[in-house]
């Protein structure tokens, strides 16, 4: 067994190829969320959480903070995805927002995510198609960085994802394992 298990949760595939590029890279066993028992968990001193920022809520969350106290003693760190572009204020407020408490000094990364309409789930478009509608009312010279993320992708498939975004949280494990 490998010292080290990489946890995601992926609604439509990026955060999943990140998760598995991670694993190949830093060699830690991988599983899904869903699959993922606490028991088995427990089994590793190094754990990587992957997951995606929903309407500033990020996924794979929850089996944290659930069993925080079991987990304190061990190494472990989240890598989040979202469709922006990376925001120091906007991801701090993402932090402050998920990671609070106890939760507060685990290290969080961020990668970009992607964009594909026609992947996505009925309820997501109906979403985005709301926030469009809001945003588009707005001068353009005054958008947030993710409304214009929003609107420049928009009818568009586009693809951010890069190994990249992985090489602070890969030094890290490399920490870990010193």
């Amino acid at each position: 067994m490998n010292n080290g298990i990489i946890i995601y949760k992926s609604k439509y595939g990026t955060t999943k190829k990140y998760a598995e590029w991670l694993a190949k890279e830093i060699n830690y066993d991988i599983i899904e969320y869903s699959k993922a028992k606490i028991n088995q968990i427990t089994k590793y001193q190094n754990i990587i959480f992957c997951g995606a920022i929903y309407a500033s809520g990020i996924s794979c969350l929850s089996i944290l903070k659930k069993n925080f106290e079991t987990l304190q003693n061990k190494n472990i760190a989240f890598f989040c995805i979202g469709a922006s572009p990376y925001n120091e204020k906007a991801f701090n407020d993402i932090k402050q927002h998920n990671l609070k408490d106890e939760l507060q000094n685990i290290p969080i990364f961020y990668g970009r995510g992607a964009w594909d309409e026609s992947k996505m789930k009925f309820i997501d478009r109906t979403l985005c198609n709301m926030l469009k509608k809001i945003v588009s009312k707005k001068d353009p010279a005054t958008y947030e960085p993710w409304e214009s993320a929003l609107m420049q992708a928009l009818g568009r498939n586009c693809d951010w994802s890069d190994k990249e975004y992985l090489q602070p949280l890969i030094s890290l494990t490399q920490d870990w394992d010193k």
